[in-house]
């Protein structure tokens, strides 16, 4: 070194820059950092800008030019089955394919009016709440042709006032727990199999040759994974507030709090990527720990459904888990505009998470 002082932090960031470097360089890692969770957005993105839709087939001697068939046929929500036979529509019916099958029959009365006998024929297999929907559009339609037919005062006025809201779509709810869940399988699974292989091929071995001591070589890699990471949270914040709308209260200062909480839900996660890579005997055995950590979180700590929608014995177990907080904390600041300060307990608790992991990776894990 021709007597010049060795610089731990120079030889750190030489690692972190390889690592980073490697990282790129991983399908693995782009595919459960990044590509997985891109689907499931895209996915409940798209479906989240759609509406409700229920197939309602029309029996063949309806006629589909009255006035009242015109009127339900503006129903968005309903869509009008005509071309298919009795047969067909029937066994739809049966299986709970189509909500109900409508038979219209028109008649004039004795002073000029049309009225209509509306026949629904329903099955046990129907939804009742998409039956209920199909009932209501009906009552709409009635409603507004009595208006037109019979006219009368009212004995009421309805006086409307709006005020301004946020609509809460679907990529609200999805897009934190899809990007706490990125960081968690980035962070387990990228870590595991790294260190592992680094063993593996005495690639730590040769580090314990040079002077870097051992907590900068964790400092590095744990550096290479935050800044991946960072980088793909802001791919999957972007994506989803250009292209779905996706709520960012603050601007851009929330985005800079996404990150923050981002950031410091990938340390705690980097800590069970540790533990994996210090427990696994065999490169085989890696993806069995690390899914038995990832999976529970992924299905349970509210990334596609809330955790209330669970049953009641099951919710206790989804609020022990650490991705429940992260994705709470992120869905308060992106949506209700919460601050950082605002969301202590999440953090607290990430954080409590944080020491308990850590404690149990200094336990496990081997440099050999």
């Amino acid at each position: 070194m021709n007597g010049a002082k060795y610089s731990q932090w120079r030889a750190m960031f030489a690692i972190t820059k390889g690592s980073l470097r490697a990282t790129f360089r991983s399908p693995s890692s782009v595919v459960f950092s990044l590509a997985f969770p891109l689907v499931f957005i895209l996915v409940f993105g798209f479906i989240g800008n759609s509406t409700v839709s229920i197939k309602v087939g029309v029996d063949r001697h309806t006629d589909i030019n009255t006035a009242f068939y015109k009127s339900l046929e503006t129903n968005k929500t309903l869509k009008l089955i005509t071309d298919a036979s009795d047969a067909e529509m029937a066994e739809n019916l049966k299986k709970g394919n189509y909500v109900a099958i409508l038979n219209i029959e028109s008649k004039p009365d004795a002073e000029g009016h049309v009225k209509y006998d509306v026949h629904v024929k329903t099955s046990t297999a129907t939804d009742a709440n998409k039956r209920g929907i199909l009932v209501a559009a009906l009552r709409g339609v009635i409603g507004r042709m009595d208006s037109q037919e019979y006219p009368r005062p009212s004995v009421a006025t309805i006086i409307p006032e709006e005020v301004p809201g946020r609509i809460y779509k679907t990529i609200d709810f999805i897009l934190p727990g899809q990007l706490g869940f990125a960081l968690m399988s980035g962070a387990v699974f990228t870590t595991a199999f790294l260190f592992y292989g680094l063993r593996q091929t005495l690639v730590l071995k040769r580090f314990f040759a040079t002077p870097i001591k051992r907590g900068y070589i964790l400092f590095a890699e744990g550096l290479s994974r935050t800044l991946f990471q960072l980088i793909s949270s802001v791919i999957i914040i972007a994506l989803g507030h250009f292209a779905f709308g996706f709520t960012l209260v603050n601007g851009f200062v929330t985005f800079l709090e996404m990150l923050v909480l981002s950031a410091f839900g990938l340390i705690v996660f980097l800590g069970f990527g540790f533990i994996v890579s210090g427990i696994a005997r065999t490169e085989s055995t890696i993806p069995l720990f690390a899914n038995i950590i990832t999976l529970p979180q992924f299905l349970l700590a509210g990334t596609f459904f809330p955790i209330d929608s669970f049953p009641g014995w099951l919710q206790p177990i989804c609020k022990i888990m650490p991705l429940t907080y992260l994705a709470d904390a992120l869905r308060e600041v992106a949506y209700e505009g919460k601050h950082l300060w605002n969301v202590g307990t999440d953090i607290g608790i990430l954080a409590l998470w944080g020491i308990i992991v850590y404690a149990v990776a200094v336990k496990v894990f081997r440099w050999e």
